[in-house]
């Protein structure tokens, strides 16, 4: 329709198309935020936390346990075996002196199982 066509006065003439909405209206737009959960809560991890240290504490105390005992059993050989040890030294040391004093001989026997025996001190320092 164009000017100057019969039956156009005005502008007002010219029938209008206007959009409008679709029947039942348009769909409601999201505008809030809503992120979706991408993995476990706080609550979760920290319990989570919690049991392996309690975990790691259970197995710290277990090593240390065995290590205490493996330690002890060490021990109790080492003392076991200190009385055999100083008698082989007491007749060692009386062998090494009977050669040293000339082989004078020493009132009565030596008991070389006597685990008390010290070999005597020797001058040190100043005191020689």
């Amino acid at each position: 329709m164009r000017r100057g066509q019969p039956g156009l006065k005005s502008i007002k003439d010219i029938p209008s198309v206007q959009d409008g909405p679709p029947p039942g209206g348009f769909p409601s737009i999201r505008y809030a935020r809503r992120v979706p959960s991408s993995g476990p809560t706080g609550v979760t991890l920290f319990a989570v936390g919690a049991v392996v240290m309690a975990y790691g504490f259970y197995k710290v105390g277990q090593s240390n346990h065995a290590r205490r005992e493996e330690r002890e059993e060490i021990v109790r050989a080492r003392k076991a075996l200190v009385p055999f040890l100083q008698s082989e030294e007491d007749a060692r040391w009386v062998e090494k002196s009977r050669e040293f004093y000339g082989k004078r001989g020493v009132d009565g026997e030596v008991n070389v199982y006597k685990t008390r025996w010290m070999p005597p001190a020797q001058p040190v320092g100043a005191f020689k």
